[in-house]
């Protein structure tokens, strides 16, 4: 199986990644905050709701899989739900979008092309006004360490009306995405080569240990396995 190949989506300002699949197997996905639109020339096009720990996805060796990752924040807008709807789940796109609208893109996309998914969420996203600037500014805060309080405070809101735009935004509340983007940045590092000590510090866990645990639990395996 290779790897996906990942590039910017310059009218949503997401992400296209493209993987062809050459023996059949599951891969684990880990949460990211994020919305993907994914077509596969097995079984069409699925959301992939934001996640609040590892997925396993059923790769068949064969297929050819293409999907567009919204930034975080970005899905409530494209699909016309908040994000808690598709929190954990991998939903049809026809259960969201008219028959006629699924039909449109799964014609276009048959080569494969990721280009075509980026413009259509373009459209969508255009239609609904654009993506809530708040998913933006509180995935910022957040990711750079700031508490939810300061957070709320920065955007002029409660913790309270942080924690349901957040559930709006993002499918779950600002302590967990706060959670999965330290795991992110602390797994960015350490794939960098920094020793996961110093990786968890720099990412803001107390030690190495807190981690670890972090890892196990929203990974589902050990940091070691995460490493390459």
């Amino acid at each position: 199986m290779s790897s996906p190949h990942e590039s910017r989506a310059p009218r949503t300002g997401g992400v296209i990644w493209r993987r062809a699949v050459t023996t059949t197997r599951q891969a684990r996905i880990l949460p990211d905050g994020c919305t993907d639109l994914i077509w596969s020339s097995r079984t069409g096009l699925t959301i992939a709701g934001p996640d609040t720990t590892a997925a396993l996805a059923d790769l068949t060796a064969g297929d050819h899989v293409v999907g567009l990752r919204f930034p975080p924040g970005t899905g409530p807008a494209v699909f016309g739900v908040p994000a808690t709807e598709l929190t954990d789940q991998r939903v049809p796109l026809g259960a969201l979008w008219p028959a006629t609208a699924v039909a449109e893109l799964t014609e276009g996309m048959a080569e494969g092309d990721g280009e075509v998914l980026d413009r259509v969420a373009a459209a969508r996203l255009t239609k609904a006004g654009g993506p809530d600037p708040r998913g933006r500014q509180i995935t910022s805060a957040l990711a750079a360490g700031e508490s939810v309080a300061s957070t709320a405070a920065s955007l002029g809101l409660t913790e309270r009306h942080l924690h349901r735009a957040s559930r709006h935004l993002f499918g779950y509340g600002p302590k967990t995405l706060a959670r999965i983007l330290r795991m992110r940045r602390a797994l960015t590092l350490v794939r960098l080569g920094m020793p996961a000590a110093r990786a968890a510090a720099e990412s803001g866990y107390a030690d190495q240990p807190h981690l670890s645990r972090d890892v196990r639990a929203l990974a589902g395996v050990p940091l070691s396995e995460l490493r390459g």
